[in-house]
C-alpha cells in the first residue's frame, strides 16, 4: 500500500477572500500567496492546507451536478476537526467565531471521549469542530456506543 497523508481540505465558498480571512484570524493561518488565484486561496493550517474554492471550481472539477442551489448553506456532507492546545483555547475560538460572522452550534463542552469540543459553522454554514484531548479515553470506554453520552 502507498504511503499516505492528509495534505489538502478544500471548501467550495461563494467569497473566498471572506472565507480565507475568518479562519485565518480565527486560528492564526497565513495566508499561501503562491497558491492563490483568481479562484482560489490557501492558508496553511500547519501541516495541511486549508483551501477556498470559488463556484467556478464546481466546473473545473467535473462537479456541476452537486453544485448547491439557492444561497442557504451547504448541505452537510462531511466536516473537520481542528486541533487546539488547550482547554481555554475551544471556549475562546467559540467566541470569537461568532464575533467573525460564524455560529456555535453546540457549545464547549466534555465529550464522553475525554476531549473539550464545540461545534461551529463558519460564516458560509460550514460546519466545523474545535477540539482539544485533554486525555485518553474515559470510563465511559466500557461503555456500549449506544449507552454513550454525546
Amino acid at each position: 500500500m502507498a504511503k499516505a497523508r492528509l495534505a489538502y481540505v478544500n471548501l467550495f465558498a461563494r467569497d473566498i477572500a471572506a472565507q480565507s480571512a475568518f479562519y485565518s484570524r480565527l486560528f492564526g493561518f497565513a495566508e499561501i500567496e503562491a497558491h492563490r488565484s483568481p479562484i482560489y486561496r490557501c492558508l496553511d493550517a500547519n501541516g495541511a492546507e486549508l483551501g477556498f474554492n470559488a463556484p467556478e471550481a464546481y466546473g473545473l472539477l467535473a462537479l456541476d451536478a452537486r453544485r448547491p442551489q439557492g444561497e442557504g448553506p451547504v448541505p452537510l456532507g462531511a466536516y473537520f476537526t481542528i486541533e487546539v492546545d488547550s482547554a481555554d483555547a475551544v471556549d475562546r475560538i467559540a467566541a470569537e467565531c461568532r464575533q467573525l460572522g460564524g455560529a456555535v452550534l453546540k457549545e464547549p463542552y466534555l465529550t464522553y471521549y475525554n476531549a473539550r469540543q464545540a461545534v461551529l459553522a463558519d460564516p458560509e454554514g460550514n460546519v466545523f469542530r474545535v477540539n482539544h484531548r485533554i486525555s485518553h479515553r474515559t470510563a465511559y470506554d466500557d461503555l456500549p456506543p449506544e449507552s454513550r453520552p454525546v
